[in-house]
């Protein structure tokens, strides 16, 4: 993981890259686990959906290419 941060002051052009703190890291850090947890909460999401359809589309006794001509 990136330890720096670029600092630019628009005004003058100056461009610093300054070390992160301790407090900075484990933001990132901890920001970095929340979006990988949303992530994995999201692909099951996906997945437990695509099963309920699956069991739906049996349960009635067509395929998912006859549903979609339904949709049609």
């Amino acid at each position: 993981m990136m330890t720096n941060k670029i600092v630019v002051d628009c005004s003058t052009g100056e461009v610093q890259e300054i070390a992160l703190t301790a407090e900075e890291i484990a933001e990132r850090e901890a920001m970095a686990a929340e979006y990988a947890a949303q992530k994995a909460q999201e692909e099951a999401d996906k997945a437990t959906k695509a099963e309920a359809r699956a069991a739906l589309l049996d349960k009635l006794g067509i395929t998912a290419e006859e549903a979609q001509l339904l949709l049609s």
